[in-house]
Formats: C-alpha cells, sequence, structure tokens
C-alpha cells in the first residue's frame, strides 16, 4: 500500500524540523506505516538522531513461524480482553489494511476492545470471509495474513515463550 519495494531496509536519521508526515512523504509510505516498522505509538514524537525504518525489505509472503511477525496468539486470548502492545501493532495493521475506520481519530490503543472487534471484522470481510467467518475474532489464517510485527517490548518475552 503505497510502500517502495527494496531488497534491504532503508533507514533514515532524522534532523532538526523533521516530522513523521514529511519523512513518509518524502520516501513514498505512509505515517501509519513508519509507525509500525520503528513501533511508534505517538506519531507526534520523534528525537533528533534516531534512526527509522523508511523502506522494508521486500520478503515475499511470511512463512509459517517467521519471526518477524507476532504468531497467532488462539482465539481464546482475546476473548480476555487482553492488554497489550501486540493489540497496537495489530490495530496499527489494521489502520494500514484501510480497516481502521472503527477506531476514529483516537487510533488503536493496547486494550481489546469492540472497536478493535469492528476493524477485525472489517479486515475479515476485505479478505472474503464472511458471516461467522467475519465476526471479528481473529483466526489463524486472517492472523496470519495481517502479519502484525513484534512490538520491541514484547519481543523478548514473545519469543521465550
Amino acid at each position: 500500500m503505497g510502500t517502495q519495494q527494496t531488497t534491504q531496509n532503508r533507514y533514515y536519521t532524522v534532523v532538526a524540523g523533521d516530522t513523521l508526515s514529511g519523512i513518509a512523504t518524502r520516501f513514498h509510505t505512509t505515517v501509519k506505516q513508519l509507525q509500525i516498522w520503528n513501533n511508534i505509538a505517538d506519531p507526534n514524537i520523534i528525537k533528533v538522531g534516531q534512526r527509522l525504518i523508511v523502506a522494508k525489505a521486500s520478503t515475499g509472503e511470511p512463512q509459517p513461524g517467521d519471526p518477524s511477525f507476532v504468531p497467532f496468539p488462539g482465539g481464546e486470548w482475546f476473548k480476555t480482553l487482553p492488554n497489550s502492545p501486540i493489540i497496537q501493532m495489530m490495530g496499527l495493521r489494521l489502520v494500514e489494511e484501510g480497516c481502521g475506520a472503527p477506531y476514529g481519530f483516537s487510533g488503536p490503543g493496547p486494550k481489546w476492545n469492540d472497536k478493535h472487534r469492528q476493524a477485525y471484522s472489517s479486515f475479515q470481510s476485505a479478505l472474503g470471509y464472511s458471516g461467522a467467518d467475519a465476526d471479528g475474532w481473529p483466526g489463524r489464517r486472517s492472523w496470519d495474513q495481517l502479519r502484525v510485527p513484534f512490538p520491541e517490548e514484547d519481543y523478548g518475552a514473545a519469543a521465550a515463550e
């Protein structure tokens, strides 16, 4: 979705006066994609000297067990109404996929709620699912297709499980 294809990650170092929006425009990507690639929760906060991924290497379709993406945590996990950076990363991916309308202006947060479920249902519908298969509760196939990247602070804990 508006991102350049490269064979290796491309980086940019933030200088005084930069904004995430300006960087996104400069590198033909989106603010949301930069947030996802660089684990930026607040798009209004970047620091001079910060090194950002501005183009991600093309690796094709993710393979099962790909360490770049959060493995499916199981359908029951979502029904416990988790509060996790993984939920926020999922929400950012849903926004990137054009399914973020339920979040409104505030954007996705880390606590699973009905807005997440509505956005996920929209994603499931976009994948061609309908009825009970598009109820907003993530399943393994749709989760794998969403390709939720690991939040930096959760990577070690999730990888150790």
